[in-house]
C-alpha cells in the first residue's frame, strides 16, 4: 500500500466510526481497524475526521464578465479549492455565438492541463443554438463525458440569455440524451424594469443592486423553470437558490416525484440582504443577491428537512477596485465573490456548531454531487474510489481573512469569519496536495472527469 491514514473518523454521508483508510494507486482499497502498517506512508490521524473531498459544482473560473475578467485564474482558483478540501470543481465555460460546445470545453481544458491543482468538470453554458447545431453537438458532449449544460434566464443585454422555447428545446434534448440541465433564474425584465426607475431616481448604491432583483424577481423565474420542467417530464438543476419562494415551489414539485435538483451557497447562509448597506457593499454584489431573513431561515430549514440537494459557491471574484467601478452606480459592479476556499470549511463549521450533522455536510457537498453529475469515481470514501480525502481538525479555530486565503482575490467577503474547525490536509487520488495552510501539490496534477450519464437517482 501507499499510504494509510490511521486513526480517524470517517464521515461518510450516511455514518461515521473509527477507521483507518489505506490508499494504493490513487484509489481507497480499504477501510478497517488496525490495518497493516506495511505502507510506503502511515499518517496518523487520531482525534482528527476523514471526509471525502468536497465537489464544488460551480465555478466561474477566469471568466470575462463586467467588463474585466474573474480574478482567479485556473491556477489561482483550483489552487484555493484544494486549501480549502475541494477536490473538484464544476467550471462554466460560456459560449458565445458561433462556438461549438466541445471547442469551446477543449480551448479550457488546454489550460486547465497545465494549471489545474485539482480534478475539474465542465457544465457548458449554452447562449445560442448555432441553428441547432448545438442540439447535435450535444450527444458528441455527452458521450465525451460533458454531461449538464447551463441556461442563463437573465443578462439579456449581454446576449447570454436563453427565452423559454429555448430552454425547454435544451430541457427537452438533455432527457433524451442522459444530460441534465442546469439554469440561473431570475426575471431579467423585471430587473431591467427597476434598475431604470432606480437610476432615473438617483438611486445608485449596492443596496438597490438587491432592490433591482428581490425575491419576487427570482421566485418567478424560479417557479417558471419547475412550471416547465415538471409540465415536460425533464430533470432541471437550478443553481445558487436564494430566495424562499421560489425554494417553495421546487420543494412542493419534489414532493410530487418531479425530478428538480436545488443547490444553494454558503453566502445566502450566512449573509442577507442588509449587507449591501454595508460601506463595502460593492463587495457582496453577486447575481443573485443575498436575500432577506426569511429567505435564509427557509434555505436552513430546507437543507436539515434534506430538501436541497448540493451547496456550491458559484466563486467568481473580482479585484476590490473593479468592484469599486460601481462605487456611484450599481449597474457598473462586476457581479460574483469568492468561495471556493470557504465551501467545506463553512459548512464544517457549522456542523461543529449543531446547525446539522457532519453526514448531511458530506451529502451536500461531496455524495449528492457526485451521484447527479455522474462522477462515479467521487464523492464518498469507499473501496474503490479516487482517494481524495480531507483531514479535519474539528478542535481548530481559524479565522478567514484574505491574507490567509490561497486565491488571487485582494478581499474576501468572509473577512473576520470565525470557524470552529478547519481542515489541515488535503490528498487528492492519494496525493498530499494542502498541509496545515499551505499549497503543496504541482499545477498540472489535476485531471479531467469524464462523467457518466443521468439517471434518476
Amino acid at each position: 500500500m501507499d499510504m494509510i491514514l490511521k486513526g480517524g473518523r470517517v464521515i461518510t454521508a450516511s455514518d461515521s466510526f473509527i477507521a483507518d483508510v489505506a490508499v494504493k494507486d490513487g484509489k481507497i482499497v480499504a477501510i478497517g481497524k488496525e490495518l497493516s502498517d506495511t505502507a510506503d506512508k502511515v499518517v496518523d490521524v487520531t482525534g482528527k475526521y476523514v471526509l471525502p473531498g468536497a465537489i464544488d459544482a460551480h465555478t466561474h473560473m477566469a471568466m470575462p464578465f463586467g467588463g474585466t475578467v474573474s480574478s482567479d485564474s485556473y491556477l489561482s482558483g483550483t489552487r484555493a479549492a484544494v486549501c480549502g478540501g475541494v477536490t473538484t470543481i464544476f467550471d462554466y465555460p460560456v459560449q458565445h455565438k458561433g462556438e461549438t460546445i466541445l471547442g469551446l470545453c477543449g480551448s479550457k481544458d488546454e489550460v486547465l492541463k497545465e494549471e489545474a491543482c485539482c480534478d475539474y468538470a465542465f457544465h457548458c453554458c449554452i447562449t445560442d443554438l448555432n441553428d441547432g447545431d448545438i442540439l447535435n453537438e450535444m450527444e458528441q458532449a455527452v458521450e465525451k463525458g460533458i454531461t449538464s449544460f447551463k441556461c442563463f434566464l437573465v443578462y439579456k443585454k449581454e446576449g447570454m440569455m436563453v427565452d423559454d422555447g429555448t430552454l425547454a428545446r435544451l430541457l427537452l434534448r438533455a432527457k433524451e440524451l442522459g444530460a441534465m440541465i442546469n439554469v440561473h433564474a431570475e426575471n431579467p425584465d423585471l430587473i431591467d424594469l427597476r434598475t431604470e426607475q432606480f437610476l432615473r431616481e438617483g438611486k445608485t448604491s449596492a443596496w438597490y443592486h438587491y432592490l433591482s432583483r428581490p425575491e419576487f424577481v427570482e421566485a418567478e423565474a424560479d417557479k417558471r423553470v419547475v412550471h416547465l420542467a415538471s409540465h415536460l417530464d425533464t430533470p432541471v438543476y437550478i443553481v445558487h437558490m436564494a430566495d424562499e419562494e421560489g425554494l417553495e415551489a421546487c420543494i412542493e414539485a419534489k414532493k410530487k416525484g418531479h425530478d428538480i435538483y436545488v443547490e444553494t451557497c454558503p453566502q445566502y447562509l450566512e449573509f442577507t440582504c442588509d449587507v449591501y448597506k454595508r460601506e463595502d457593499g460593492r463587495n457582496f454584489v453577486c447575481s443573485p443577491p443575498m436575500k432577506g431573513q426569511a429567505s435564509q431561515d427557509a434555505l436552513w430549514r430546507a437543507i436539515k428537512a434534506g430538501l436541497i440537494d448540493t451547496v456550491a459557491t458559484d466563486h467568481c471574484p473580482f479585484q476590490s477596485y473593479e468592484k469599486d467601478w460601481g462605487k456611484d452606480d450599481f449597474t457598473k459592479i462586476p457581479n460574483g465573490c469568492a468561495g471556493v476556499e470557504n465551501l467545506y470549511p463553512y459548512m464544517l463549521s457549522a456542523a461543529n456548531e449543531g446547525k446539522l450533522s457532519f453526514e448531511k455536510v458530506v451529502e451536500l457537498c461531496a455524495t449528492n454531487v457526485a451521484k447527479i453529475f455522474g462522477c462515479t469515481d467521487k464523492g464518498s470514501i469507499a473501496v474503490g474510489k479516487d482517494a481524495d480525502l480531507v483531514v479535519y481538525d474539528p478542535e481548530k479555530e481559524f479565522t478567514i481573512s484574505a491574507s490567509n486565503m490561497h486565491s488571487d482575490c485582494d478581499h474576501t467577503i468572509w473577512e473576520g469569519k470565525k470557524l470552529h474547525g478547519y481542515p489541515v490536509q488535503t490528498y487528492l487520488r492519494g496525493q498530499l496536495v494542502y498541509d496545515n495552510g499551505e499549497f503543496v501539490g504541482t499545477p498540472g496534477i489535476g485531471r479531467y472527469i469524464k462523467r457518466a450519464k443521468y439517471s434518476k437517482k
